[in-house]
């Protein structure tokens, strides 16, 4: 099995840990930022095989992330799953493009699943 890299953007610290100590467990190499400022020279740097986006962040949002993320040529098709407890979290995500969308709080084996079923 090859290591695939996971980038986790989220800006509540505890979801961040969450999400990293959840995923650490698939076995893949986890990528934990809290600033999505920061997201497009680490998608750059790293180039994840998958991105789980939070939607509700200060300065730059997860929509906004994920609009510059579909507009480059490089990783327009990289699978990002969006979270968020918004209530129309579902239809943001959806417009923006993401490949799927899990509500906040959101069952930890559905989560996994979904991840492997990109990394696969």
């Amino acid at each position: 099995m090859t290591t695939k890299k996971i980038l986790i953007c989220d800006d509540d610290p505890g979801i961040l840990e969450m999400l990293e100590l959840l995923l650490e467990e698939t076995g893949h190499q986890i990528i934990a930022e809290a600033n999505s400022l920061n997201v497009r020279s680490i998608i750059e740097r790293e180039s994840p095989n998958l991105m789980v986006l939070d939607l509700w962040m200060p300065v730059l949002s997860g929509d906004q992330v994920l609009k510059m993320v579909r507009e480059n040529p490089l990783t327009k098709e990289l699978p990002v799953i969006v979270i968020s407890a918004s209530t129309d979290g579902k239809q943001i995500a959806d417009k923006a493009g993401a490949t799927n969308f899990l509500a906040k709080p959101f069952d930890v084996d559905e989560l996994i699943t979904m991840v492997e079923s990109y990394l696969a």
